[in-house]
C-alpha cells in the first residue's frame, strides 16, 4: 500500500500532534511550558513554546505543498526520495546540534553550528524538507521560532550562494 499521496496532507496534522505532544509534556511534567530566549541571554526576546503550535504546522503546510509541486512537476505519485533523504537528514543534524547543546558539549555545538554554513553552500537548504526536519529536530531543546530564525538565515545565505553560482556558470557556458 502506497502512503505517500496520504503523507502530505498528514504532514501538518503530524507537527501538530507533535507541537501539542511537546506543550503537554512540558506543561504536565516540567513545571509549564517553557519561553526561549535568543542566543540563550534573558535580556534578549524569548519566545514561548506555544507558538509551535502555529509555526511547526505552518511550515509543514508549505512542505505539504513542495510535495505536491514536485509530484506534479515530476510526474511522479510516490513521495520522492531525495526529500525524504533531506528531510531526514536536516532532522537528524538539527538533533545532534540541539543535543549538543543541551548536554553541554561545545566542541560539538560549535562545530555543527559552523558546519551548517558549509551545508547551506553545497546543499539547497532553502527547500521546504530541510527547514522542516531541522526545526523539527531542534523544537524540544530550542523551541521553534529560533530553529526557525536559524534555518531562514541559513536558507537565504544558501540561494543567494547557490543563485549566484548558477547565474556565473550560465553566463560563463553562454560566453564559450
Amino acid at each position: 500500500m502506497n502512503l505517500s499521496p496520504r503523507l502530505s496532507p498528514l504532514a501538518p496534522v503530524a507537527a501538530l500532534a507533535f507541537a501539542i505532544a511537546h506543550i503537554a509534556f512540558e506543561h504536565f511534567f516540567n513545571g509549564g511550558v517553557k519561553t526561549h530566549h535568543f542566543l540563550a541571554r534573558g535580556d534578549l526576546p524569548g519566545f514561548s513554546n506555544w507558538f509551535g503550535l502555529a509555526v511547526l504546522p505552518l511550515v509543514a503546510i508549505v512542505f505539504a505543498m513542495r510535495v505536491r509541486l514536485v509530484q506534479r512537476t515530476a510526474g511522479i505519485y510516490d513521495f520522492p526520495q531525495s526529500m525524504s533523504v533531506a528531510l531526514i537528514g536536516s532532522l537528524l543534524y538539527g538533533t545532534v546540534l540541539a543535543a549538543s547543546f543541551h548536554f553541554g558539549a561545545p566542541q560539538l555545538s560549535l562545530a555543527a553550528f559552523i558546519g551548517l554554513f558549509i551545508c547551506a553552500l553545497a546543499l539547497p537548504v532553502y527547500r521546504a524538507e530541510y527547514i522542516l526536519g531541522f526545526i523539527l529536530g531542534m523544537t524540544v531543546t530550542f523551541g521553534s521560532v529560533i530553529p526557525l530564525i536559524f534555518a531562514l538565515v541559513f536558507a537565504a545565505v544558501s540561494f543567494a550562494v547557490r543563485s549566484t553560482w548558477r547565474l556565473i556558470i550560465s553566463l560563463r557556458s553562454r560566453q564559450a
